[in-house]
């Protein structure tokens, strides 16, 4: 059987279970079964435990849970109230005043979460009222928090890239390191992009608010004190060597926790309701990453990726060519899945043609991140749409129109990064050589 037969047959059973509505997870559970009965002779019950104890054993992953934990304790508490709070005085003079505080604020708690729906939704729920209260344009609001929202899967410590760090066999504090950078990049184009908005279109900002002493300013600030000790408690004890990606996982929790107890937001129910969801996305997130090795060894088996990454290599394409031909490939997978899905079914595939193309995959990781963040905003799976279509009873045509200027800024920042590699590079050889 040819390798076209196999991947349209493949392809053809992914597509059919999606289409069906099953699980992601149990998509590919049922396209590898279908291409191991179909493509090879190995056991297939054998294969399939050895599988999902071996991907759902890494010690990396330990880290998921810990971390999807840290992001539900802080939604539940007052501390997702006191970023904007906090950060609100300084947007005062800037063009657009507090339009800018929802993108820092996401920023911000992107650094503690690492989840883009739990990013959008924390930001939102604070960001929205407050803001249309004080007459903001709608659509600016909206497309505001919608983009900044994935800055959840980009700023350290993202979930996703741990997901491709496990998926790749990759270190997790150098991918974490080279994420740093691009963040804060796309958090600046945003503010630039809200700053000439607000400045061509006078009539949709409200009037600059009155001006406040820097003593003011400042004794606002110390309401962002708890965060910032969570950032330092978890971001600072992996950039120092004091722990690994996985522990600074631990203490962030045991950091979130007391500061949620200390504000008197930590109580039993919160703290039931914060770990139940923690469980139910991390067991989401695993067995998506068992379906995801079960059909990689399933294509194994057939010698699909080798050929693969055999065919793309004699195409001939240049890097500029080939990441242009990957990025409108990742852009549609976004429109119909999610981004945890798109990195585990893809990364172990195209990481030998990456790689034989001369590409860093520290660098590819970014890229696939910020990739999959464009995927986080296209209609119809775009899952910060859904978030804030849940939260607002806005349409999904009238969320995705409100976030295409930060789907084009994160287009942007995906070129500046083709461009000058040691935007994502600089940080990791600095710190490792």
């Amino acid at each position: 059987m040819s390798d076209v037969t196999m991947s349209l047959i493949m392809v053809g059973v992914l597509l059919g279970c999606l289409a069906m509505g099953l699980w992601v997870s149990i998509a590919l559970f049922v396209t590898g079964l279908v291409g191991i009965l179909l493509f090879s002779n190995a056991p297939v019950v054998s294969v399939l435990a050895t599988n999902i104890w071996s991907s759902s054993a890494e010690w990396s992953l330990a880290a998921l849970p810990l971390f999807i934990w840290m992001g539900e304790i802080l939604f539940r508490s007052r501390m997702s109230q006191d970023l904007f709070s906090g950060l609100a005085p300084w947007m005062r003079s800037l063009p657009g005043g507090l339009g800018h505080v929802g993108i820092l604020a996401s920023g911000i708690f992107a650094a503690v979460s690492g989840s883009s729906a739990a990013t959008c939704a924390t930001v939102a729920k604070v960001a929205v009222p407050e803001l249309k209260q004080r007459g903001y344009d709608e659509s600016l609001i909206l497309g505001t928090i919608a983009g900044s929202g994935t800055l959840g899967l980009l700023i350290p410590p993202s979930i996703i890239l741990i997901v491709y760090g496990v998926a790749a066999e990759l270190s997790i504090a150098r991918l974490f390191i080279a994420g740093v950078v691009p963040g804060v990049l796309v958090i600046l184009l945003f503010m630039a992009y809200v700053a000439i908005w607000s400045t061509k279109n006078k009539d949709k900002v409200p009037a600059k608010d009155p001006p406040m002493s820097f003593a003011q300013k400042m004794k606002a600030t110390r309401t962002l004190l708890p965060v910032t000790l969570l950032i330092l408690g978890v971001i600072g004890s992996i950039y120092s060597g004091l722990a690994s990606p996985t522990d600074s996982a631990a203490v962030g929790v045991v950091i979130a926790l007391l500061l949620s107890w200390l504000f008197g937001d930590l109580n039993w129910k919160t703290f039931k309701e914060g770990l139940i969801a923690a469980t139910l996305s991390s067991s989401m997130i695993a067995l998506i990453l068992a379906g995801s090795a079960f059909l990689t060894i399933a294509m194994g088996y057939s010698n699909l990726p080798m050929n693969l990454a055999r065919w793309i290599g004699d195409l001939g394409l240049n890097n500029y060519a080939l990441l242009a031909a990957l990025t409108v490939f990742f852009i549609v997978l976004g429109c119909f899945l999610d981004g945890i899905s798109i990195v585990v079914l893809t990364s172990a595939v195209l990481l030998p043609a990456v790689q034989a193309a001369g590409l860093d995959p520290i660098w590819f990781g970014v890229y696939l991140v910020l990739v999959v963040e464009m995927g986080q905003l296209t209609p119809p799976v775009g899952l910060n749409l859904f978030v804030l279509q849940g939260m607002t009873g806005k349409d999904i045509l009238f969320l995705s129109k409100a976030a295409l200027p930060f789907f084009l800024m994160l287009l942007l920042t995906i070129l500046l990064v083709v461009m000058v590699p040691d935007i994502v590079l600089g940080l990791p050889k600095m710190m490792y050589g």
